[in-house]
């Protein structure tokens, strides 16, 4: 991975001399791209697009009508389903086939309109925050999403951009990339238009995936899409990622179906074969069964409860870019964020300039000013409040060079002329630009003072009493250089002048004391993990009144293994002065102890810290690397709005457990009792045409559960998927209905000696009655009548109900072999009913106080 940039393709480096890029060469370019500096115009974009397609590596194919309806004919069972329904026309059972016909074009119709109706409001909400560039056509900067980019474009970029496409610098101004996706060096570049070192023939090219760090910059596109360098190397880059906790989770619970079904299959197939029952029969008996217990609905359940989920998200606030993420986020029980614009209001205010012995001092000022000024590199909040101060200017100066900021040394230095000298000036965390200050200017003077001990000890003393108070701080350092000094090296960050420091403050935000209580009552504990020093973060905690339990700075943590680290965790609410990688090292701890964690943050510094995350969080003013990272996006930056989007990821994976329960536990108890009663009935006890019948209008009363209401308690706790909970509550439920099956085959032989048809219709009204009208107890915890199921549920349950009833006294009876039940059977069918659901009830009870909601923390350590 290396070598992979300095294999640039021929349009960009082919025809490159060696040094300086000349005006032919540039002219070359432009003629073979059919543009201009200027860019294009968007007509000629327009076109461009048509042909060139979109600036995507991987482009996304969109569900068609066709793809998605064949995708779903390759399902293993409808592939069953079909095979059945072969040989049913070839042994000419019309009846058979007709209704495997219908229950598979039902069931593949219902599950791709859902997902193809999902799938068009997640990309709808997706838009909302897809990668945008500045770009010119018709000669104006305009904002356009990334993915209409073309070759022949003209970009601007600047720090926290990700570079949308490879192109060839036009103009850049301390311009730092950071290229680690493409050659595994975790230092930025620096991107010049000319070539200053021979050898290196990809210094004014930019490539796709790479991040801005610093400086602005103007580039031509050369390549966009696959045709990209990365595209190259996509299959590289773009390995499917680890599944995640949901998506095992799913493939755990398909895993169990699969056993409970093969078992049950060859246990009713050995006993129809030994009673000599037909071959046929007793394979679509058996097959029908298979499709009974199999809740087949899933994966529409999952990806319409998910789309609705996101949905419900988007107007709370929360744009999700995965959908999976909804459930990470309702199983977050711990939240990492920094402390500005979470906690705080980020208005941030140039408070105070003062000097080493604490008088106001206008020189800091001055030279914070010039800093900001000429910073071309990541602007922070900071240098916006020193820019909005006022009483300073850089009237009579100008600019040499910049050695910008990175978050190893915490500073930043400007190379500037005026007044007759060139000074490099600094500003940076005060810890990290004292150690390197080897003076100070006296107060009220220009005379220069010994940084001695004494000083520092007063210098540390002033910075610890701003951080009481409230306030930030930015150290300010100087050094004339010489007027025969024109660039700028970190290596002269040496034996500056201390200046003094500028003091900011950031209030607490009013909403956020509110919202951190609100999450710690859902069960998420919330640490602040910040660069910034412990003393303002601390007074900050302490007027929101947020107890803090422990702490650790970036610098004890580097002397911590592994181990100890993770022995901190529990009691440590505050990291402090933490460098992004130390942020990342504190995530993954936490994950290795068995916690589901989010990330909260903005910035470049972030991006790790996001991927490593259970959820990346951002929010919609954040940099596009800390976006492109995340995969739920703020749109307000709000701890309030994040609780609110907790809730709705709980709300919505309470709703696919309660479908898996449901669907479950009554399939199982059906097909226990189907595969029981093959032992002693001299006939079926219900026919596959019946069974496909069953399963059909049972999974139509359950359609309407992604809209179901939630129960408070079910929000309040952190979940994961626990496929030990769906296994005892199919083994409990099921068994309870099977119960009740028996005493009802009991009953329609020794009471009503009933015939095969009307054993079998009896059989299929009290079969559809219970397992459709229990979900009102079952989608609860408590009692069922204090908790509201939603009016669609209700009716599509009631309607299935009076289908099953009402079809034996239809001319469709025939079809399905069903005789017209005596009206006493009705009621006796009506009271086995309503005893079940009140044996339900009670073992309702037993079970859930045997399974009480608990955190989603587990000893079990995670990767």
């Amino acid at each position: 991975m290396k070598n992979i940039i300095t294999k640039c393709s021929n349009d960009m480096t082919a025809t490159a001399p060696a040094m300086d890029i000349n005006a032919s060469e540039l002219n070359d370019l432009l003629r073979r791209l059919e543009t201009s500096e200027i860019g294009l115009t968007s007509t000629e974009a327009s076109a461009r697009f048509a042909r060139h397609g979109p600036n995507q590596i991987v482009k996304r194919r969109r569900l068609t009508i066709v793809r998605g309806l064949l995708h779903r004919f390759a399902n293993p069972l409808v592939l069953i389903l079909l095979g059945a329904a072969g040989v049913s026309a070839f042994a000419n059972d019309i009846a058979s086939f007709a209704i495997i016909a219908v229950v598979v074009v039902l069931s593949v119709s219902l599950d791709f309109l859902q997902e193809y109706r999902a799938e068009r409001a997640a990309e709808a909400l997706q838009e909302q925050v897809a990668l945008r560039v500045r770009v010119i056509r018709d000669g104006h900067e305009l904002e356009i999403p990334a993915r209409i980019l073309v070759p022949g474009d003209v970009v601007r970029l600047s720090a926290g951009d990700l570079v949308p496409a490879d192109g060839r610098l036009l103009e850049a101004d301390d311009f730092f990339v950071n290229e680690a996706l493409l050659t595994g060096e975790a230092y930025p570049v620096e991107k010049h238009v000319k070539w200053s070192i021979p050898e290196v023939k990809t210094a004014n090219t930019v490539f796709m995936g790479s991040s801005v760090v610093s400086g602005i910059a103007r580039a031509l596109v050369v390549a966009t899409g696959g045709a990209t360098q990365l595209g190259q190397i996509s299959s590289e880059l773009h390995r499917e990622p680890p599944p995640t906790a949901f998506q095992l989770g799913i493939r755990d619970f398909g895993m169990l179906i699969v056993r409970v079904t093969v078992l049950l299959i060859l246990f009713v197939l050995l006993v129809n074969l030994l009673a000599a029952r037909p071959l046929l029969q007793s394979f679509l008996f058996a097959l029908a069964l298979a499709v009974g217990l199999t809740p087949e609905l899933l994966p529409m359940i999952v990806t319409v409860t998910l789309g609705h989920g996101a949905i419900r998200m988007a107007r709370e606030k929360v744009i999700v870019k995965r959908l999976s993420a909804i459930h990470d986020l309702g199983g977050m029980d711990v939240l990492c964020c920094d402390k500005t614009g979470t906690l705080t209001e980020a208005r941030i205010k140039l408070m105070r300039k003062l000097d080493l012995e604490g008088n106001d001092c206008s020189e800091v000022l001055k030279l914070a000013y010039l800093n900001s000024h000429f910073e071309t590199g990541i602007r922070s909040p900071l240098d916006e409040a020193i820019l909005e101060h006022g009483g300073a200017d850089s009237s009579g100066w100008t600019k040499l060079d910049e050695v910008p900021f990175d978050f190893e040394r915490r500073r930043v230095s400007v190379l500037a002329a005026g007044e007759g000298k060139h000074l490099l000036i600094l500003k940076g965390a005060p810890e990290d630009v004292l150690k390197i200050c080897t003076s100070y200017r006296a107060a009220n003077s220009a005379a220069m003072r010994v940084l001695d001990d004494s000083a520092h000890e007063r210098a540390r003393r002033l910075f610890d009493t701003l951080g009481d108070q409230g306030f930030r701080a930015l150290g300010i350092a100087f050094r004339d250089v010489g007027t025969q000094q024109h660039h700028a090296r970190i290596d002269d960050e040496t034996e500056l002048t201390f200046a003094g420091f500028a003091a900011f403050l950031d209030p607490p935000k009013k909403s956020a004391r509110a919202a951190v209580d609100a999450l710690g009552r859902l069960g998420v504990d919330v640490k602040i993990v910040t660069g910034d020093n412990e003393r303002v973060t601390r007074f900050v905690c302490e007027q929101l009144g947020i107890a803090v339990r422990g702490l650790l700075t970036g610098g004890a943590m580097a002397d911590l293994t592994d181990e100890a680290l993770s022995a901190r965790l529990r009691d440590t609410t505050l990291f402090c002065r933490v460098t992004p990688a130390q942020k990342a090292r504190v995530i993954r701890a936490l994950r290795h102890r068995g916690h589901v964690v989010g990330y909260l943050g903005d910035g470049i510094n972030d991006a790790p810290s996001l991927h490593s995350a259970d959820v990346g969080i951002s929010v919609d003013s954040g940099v596009d690397v800390a976006k492109e990272a995340a995969a739920m996006i703020l749109l307000e930056p709000d701890l309030a709005v994040l609780e609110r989007g907790v809730r709705e990821g709980r709300r919505t994976f309470a709703n696919i457990v309660k479908y898996v329960m449901m669907g479950t536990s009554s399939n199982f108890g059906n097909m226990l009792s189907m595969a029981g009663a093959a032992l002693f009935l001299p006939f079926l006890p219900m026919l596959p045409v019946q069974i496909l019948l069953n399963n059909l209008l049972y999974d139509v009363s359950e359609a309407a559960v992604p809209m179901d209401r939630v129960d408070q308690d079910m929000i309040e706790r952190p979940r994961r998927w626990d496929v030990g909970f769906i296994r005892d509550s199919m083994l409990t439920f099921g068994s309870v209905s099977s119960v009740f099956d028996f005493l009802t085959f009991g009953t329609l032989l020794w009471v009503f000696g009933a015939s095969a048809p009307l054993f079998q219709t009896g059989w299929f009204i009290e079969s559809i009655a219970t397992q459709v009208l229990v979900i009102f107890l079952i989608r609860t915890r408590g009692r069922a009548y204090r908790s509201r199921p939603h009016p669609l549920l209700v009716a599509t349950s009631l309607a299935v109900v009076l289908a099953a009833i009402t079809i034996p006294f239809t001319p469709l009876a025939a079809w399905f072999g069903f005789v017209a039940p005596p009206l006493g059977l009705l009621a006796t069918i009506a009271g086995l009913t309503a005893a079940y659901l009140v044996a339900v009830e009670i073992a309702k009870r037993w079970f859930f106080s045997h399974h009480p909601v608990v955190p989603a923390r587990q000893p079990a350590k995670r990767g």
